[in-house]
């Protein structure tokens, strides 16, 4: 689950780590009294999912409330697209109303999950400000890393060699390893997957400031933290991603024609690389569980049939722990004889001849296949029938 950069920066305060003075707005006038309280200039910070603000004139600065208050009225309500979000963009509803600050240096620095090595890693860099990405690609050796033991944490040697690493010296590098200690914790504590400041500023006066902040929580363990489920911003989300998430299904909207309704997370991988090495392009990732209900199975076709891009259905079930014939009693459930795609389901195991044959019986527009690549041919063939000449 992704946090608003005002909410990643009430959880560093709790930590410890200082951030700039500010908060959030939700009206023009909010962000004018917020400006009026600092009593000095101000940053105003579209609040959306995504990186790439900034470029995409998210990021306006102001020198009056009355300004502020002007900037804010434009933001707030219009979508900002960047290379994450694709051209639709996101909404802005809340803006990050903070004083603006003399930078003397800026720092790259974030916790995340080395799934190579199976532990945390301390990632951080001297070029800070930038995409991460490009420093890595052009000057890797500008990139610090340091994995963590499970067992032993971060260690305070190891903070140290980074803020040497990073050309700090004296008090700053000691305050540096102060503020590491203290993010760990906090990524601990809260059951993070990531935790990115970029930049982590010296001002002009001296201090160790988390000018932009990116946390990602686990969503896994959000049962551990029912709290920070009031953090989750359901405007950042596809509408069928958040049905979807309602019903504790996995579904992930991509680009393509092709609706998948698949139960496993590695069935479903294995099926998006079937379709396109068959040459199809799959419109979602979508992963009903290997215990799904009648019920389920019947809204995660719901959520198939809204997504307008849907051109035809591919249904790829394995019966293990799921029975075949209760896929085919929620997809009858929904689907009616009248519907306008092709569909081609591909089911194997528990009771699969009697799914088969309710499909049959219910009159429905359904290609049946035994095995994954015939499913995802036929589904590709059905909706490109090859031209004869």
């Amino acid at each position: 689950m992704n946090l608003h950069e005002y909410q990643s920066k009430e959880i560093l305060r709790l930590y410890g780590v200082a951030v700039p003075q500010g908060g959030m707005a939700e009206t023009p006038e909010q962000a004018r009294q917020w400006m009026e309280n600092l009593g000095r200039d101000v940053v105003l910070k579209a609040q959306i999912h995504a990186g790439g603000r900034g470029k995409a004139g998210g990021v306006r600065f102001a020198t009056t409330p009355q300004q502020a208050e002007e900037e804010a009225r434009s933001l707030l309500g219009s979508r900002i697209a960047t290379p994450q979000t694709g051209a639709a963009g996101l909404p802005v509803h809340r803006l990050l109303v903070e004083e603006t600050v003399a930078i003397d240096k800026e720092f790259y620095l974030s916790f995340t999950l080395d799934r190579e090595a199976g532990c945390y890693c301390l990632v951080a860099s001297a070029a800070g400000g930038v995409d991460i990405e490009e420093t890595a690609a052009k000057t890797p050796e500008r990139i610090w890393r340091r994995r963590i033991d499970p067992c032993l944490g971060l260690r305070p040697f190891q903070a140290r060699r980074v803020a040497l690493g990073l050309g700090l010296r004296g008090e700053s590098c000691e305050e540096a390893v102060t503020l590491m200690g203290n993010l760990y914790r906090l990524f601990l504590d809260r059951d993070c997957s990531q935790l990115e400041i970029n930049p982590l500023v010296i001002t002009g006066n001296g201090q160790l400031l988390a000018m932009d902040v990116k946390i990602n929580l686990d969503d896994n363990a959000l049962f551990r933290h029912p709290q920070q489920q009031a953090l989750f911003d359901e405007s950042q989300l596809d509408p069928l991603e958040v049905q979807a998430r309602r019903y504790d299904i996995a579904y992930i909207k991509m680009s393509g024609t092709i609706g998948c309704l698949v139960n496993g997370a590695g069935l479903a991988m294995a099926t998006l690389d079937m379709l396109q090495a068959c040459g199809g392009q799959p419109a979602n990732f979508l992963d009903i569980g290997g215990g799904a209900s009648r019920e389920k199975i019947a809204e995660a076709f719901r959520i198939l049939l809204q997504d307008q891009d849907v051109k035809g259905v591919f249904v790829n079930i394995f019966g293990g722990i799921m029975r075949c014939d209760l896929v085919a009693q929620g997809i009858v459930d929904v689907v009616g004889a009248a519907c306008p795609w092709p569909i081609v389901v591909r089911m194997a195991g528990a009771r699969v001849a009697e799914g088969k044959a309710l499909l049959a019986a219910a009159g429905l527009k359904v290609t049946c296949a035994d095995g994954l690549e015939e499913g995802a041919s036929r589904m590709v063939a059905l909706l490109c029938p090859p031209v004869v000449e």
